[in-house]
């Protein structure tokens, strides 16, 4: 079966992560992706190309010549999509730039993932994966630092390349889905810095009139236990199984003894103590596997710390095809992530392997001839837009972070959102004001005839289910996706939870710290010590946008065809995804990346130092690159664990003014300060000018700052949408939608159905 993008031709200028990164995702669901390198090949000669470009035709063009800037506009001028992650004015000194290139071809969707916004200050910055991440606060403190000065901890995941692929290819399916419907493309623009604001989240939250508790507050199990065998476990208590976990590990009296009632532990130091170290010597009895298996038996959450390298021979990584077997023409066979978005009826594959260099030249360029003449499409008349997904209802019955975030992006783009929440788990504002706003609020009990009445009347007028269940808890309930199916044969129904729907975890429960702990995040972050967990919820973010992707391709596809079908998004696929620089497994591999609480960068070239007032994160391509900077001549000769001696040195001689003032202008270095909080990120200027931070007045809540959407779309942009409404706000008026309005007072007295809960859940 083909993928929901076949027939979509992807020009990919593409290097590094983010520009193949989105490609990749594009072609894994089907579209015919051209690549395009310079003479000699990627700029980044790295194992993860294997990944990056499989299923790619493969051209080299010099786009510093006539002749291969002619080239590649005879490419454009036959495609359906363009990717590049340029600085910004590079595409457009070629010749190549989004405004000629969509004139030329209006059917085009012109794609840039720049380091820096064009409009932002830093625009003409280098911006190495590490300067960008320092920019955006993901180089925290070490404990005991300073929110100013501290120590800062790296973290070798490419989260803002990751993130900007991913938010960019949600934007290129939506821009079909508009060019579906009026013939004309767009352009989109997804800065890596802009991007990263959708991993920071609830972390960037505030309620200007006083500060929520912070999430977990109090003692808690939820925590990185040792083991027997001295593995560690991430153990986590949020799913309501604690008692069944107890008595399986055979200490259920725990719970009548008190020692877990969180209240009176807060007003026990003693006691948490207690409580802690009875909990240790506990988890100290079996090793690692065995307490996995007995808790997730029970119906709790536990998962192994293993590294990464682990993860990729792992039983269920196999199963599920969250990682997958190749065989490159470099590397031989090879183990790699699999898809990320799946599909029912067009479930896309991983492509063939990644092509030799130029392979395709001939190929490539006589597509490109044979659409040459071929005469442009109108452009479509001038006025008005409307959204993506205007007109599009999306029935969401998520809770925390990943599913509600799906739903959050589909309203960014337009769609009518229903948030549906359960009248006994009502969700904490930190994640309700992150995820929720933009949406219409009702709250049904989906165990009551009542509940259940509400909510088919709903199904009937919507055109997208998401929900983010255990497995077989919606079939429990009635409202699985073939369930729903047979009342509504077109819809498209969204699962999203921890481990996919097929493979031997598949049933397992689990939030954010298992996805990381599962798949080697923990441990990379912790390095030879505990396992520690990365700063921001990047598992649960990523899972929602990558659940809005599938939408998105699954309702082109129902534009096209008139079938719906089920999608789904994982937190293990997506764990898989974001480390995909380095999931890669063949013969010879050598796993060496920076890890670890003490890493402050991968090499001397590419780490914070730490200046007289500040720390700063440098990047250069090279040693004599950095040589020209003012302050640094006399370092050619040095390497290694010398050179970084040495820059420790000088760089400690200056503030950090002086040594954005030096590397200014000198090709290819950059330096930038290491911003260590968020509430600097949401608080400065041009982020709220450009809407990546959003202050608004909430129900019940007063002023509440949030993050607001970073993809830019010329023709249907995208919006905040309203506030997070109280619980139930919307509820008569939603009754009204679906002609309930009458019955909306018994309904209500029912209890099946509630008008409002307020939002006083601190």
């Amino acid at each position: 079966m083909a993928g929901a993008l076949a027939g979509v031709r992807v020009i990919d200028f593409g290097q590094y992560i983010a520009g193949p990164l989105a490609a990749q995702l594009l072609g894994d669901q089907g579209a015919e992706v051209i690549r395009i390198d310079p003479p000699g090949g990627p700029l980044w000669d790295t194992p993860a190309n294997a990944t990056w470009n499989r299923g790619k035709r493969s051209i080299v063009l010099d786009l510093k010549t006539d002749d291969g800037r002619g080239a590649a506009r005879a490419l454009i001028a036959s495609a359906d999509v363009v990717v590049e992650n340029f600085r910004p004015g590079v595409m457009d000194r070629l010749g190549l730039g989004a405004v000629a290139m969509t004139e030329a071809n209006p059917r085009l969707i012109y794609c840039s993932l720049p380091g820096f916004a064009s409009d932002d200050p830093r625009a003409g910055m280098p911006a190495w994966e590490g300067i960008v991440a320092a920019a955006a606060g993901m180089y925290r403190a070490a404990r005991g630092g300073t929110p100013t000065n501290g120590r800062p901890i790296y973290s070798a995941i490419p989260l803002p390349s990751s993130y900007a692929a991913i938010q960019t290819a949600v934007a290129v399916a939506m821009a079909l889905g508009v060019r579906e419907r009026d013939g004309v493309g767009q352009i989109v623009q997804v800065p890596l810095f802009d991007a990263m604001f959708g991993a920071i989240g609830y972390d960037g939250l505030r309620v200007h009139t006083g500060d929520l508790p912070p999430m977990g507050a109090g003692v808690s199990l939820t925590t990185q236990f040792e083991c027997s065998d001295g593995r560690w476990i991430m153990f986590h208590t949020g799913n309501g199984k604690t008692q069944e976990v107890l008595d399986a590990a055979g200490v259920g009296s725990w719970v009548k003894d008190g020692l877990l009632d969180r209240e009176r532990l807060a007003k026990n130091p003693d006691l948490a103590r207690e409580m802690i170290e009875k909990a240790r010597v506990l988890f100290k009895t079996r090793p690692a596997a065995e307490w996995e298996a007995l808790v997730n038996a029970a119906g709790g959450e536990c998962a192994v710390c293993r590294p990464s390298a682990e993860w990729l021979t792992h039983e269920h990584a196999l199963g599920s095809g969250t990682i997958v077997e190749v065989d490159d023409p470099i590397l031989g066979k090879m183990r790699v992530p699999g898809v990320s978005a799946r599909l029912t009826l067009t479930p896309g594959a991983v492509g063939a392997p990644r092509r030799p260099l130029d392979a395709d030249h001939a190929e490539v360029m006589a597509l490109a001839m044979a659409a040459r003449g071929a005469a442009p499409t109108a452009a479509a008349p001038e006025g008005l837009l409307r959204s993506a997904l205007d007109g599009v209802r999306v029935l969401d019955l998520c809770i925390v972070l990943a599913g509600p975030t799906c739903g959050r992006t589909l309203g960014e783009y337009g769609a009518d959102v229903i948030k549906i929440e359960a009248p006994m788990r009502p969700p904490g504002f930190a994640f309700h004001g992150d995820v929720n706003r933009g949406k219409r609020s009702i709250v049904l009990d989906l165990k009551t005839p009542e509940g259940q009445e509400v909510f088919w009347k709903l199904v009937e007028t919507a055109d997208v289910v998401v929900q983010n269940f255990r497995k077989d808890v919606a079939q429990k309930l009635g409202i699985s996706y073939e369930q729903v199916k047979a009342k509504k044969p077109d819809i498209v129904y969204a699962s999203l939870n921890t481990y996919g729907h097929v493979g031997p975890y598949a049933g397992r429960a689990g939030h954010e710290q298992i996805a990381q702990a599962a798949t080697g995040m923990q441990e990379r972050f912790g390095g030879k010590a505990q396992p520690q967990l990365q700063k921001y919820a990047v598992n649960d973010y990523g899972t929602g946008f990558l659940g809005a992707y599938s939408v998105a391709l699954a309702m082109l596809h129902r534009r096209k065809t008139g079938d719906g079908q089920h999608v789904d998004a994982a937190l293990a696929y997506t764990a898989t995804l974001l480390q995909g620089a380095y999931m890669q497994d063949f013969a010879g591999k050598t796993w060496d990346e920076a890890c670890g609480q003490d890493s402050v960068g991968s090499g001397p070239l590419n780490r914070a130092y730490e200046a007289i007032d500040i720390w700063l994160f440098l990047a250069a391509p090279t040693v004599a690159a950095l040589a020209g900077v003012e302050g640094f001549g006399g370092i050619e000769s040095l390497s290694g664990a010398a050179l970084e001696a040495e820059l420790e040195r000088r760089i400690k001689m200056a503030p950090l003014a002086t040594w954005q003032k030096r590397v200014a202008g000198v090709d290819g270095v950059a330096v930038h300060r290491v911003v260590q909080g968020t509430r600097e990120l949401m608080d400065h200027p041009w982020v709220r000018e450009h809407g990546l931070a959003v202050a608004r007045e909430h129900d019940d809540m007063g002023m509440v700052t949030t993050i607001g959407p970073a993809a830019r779309l010329s023709r249907t942009p995208l919006r905040a949408g309203n506030p997070a409404p109280a619980l139930g706000r919307q509820t008569r008026e939603i009754l009204a939608d679906v002609g309930l309005d009458e019955r909306a007072d018994a309904l209500i007295a029912s209890g099946g159905v509630r008008d409002s809960m307020g939002m006083a859940m601190r």
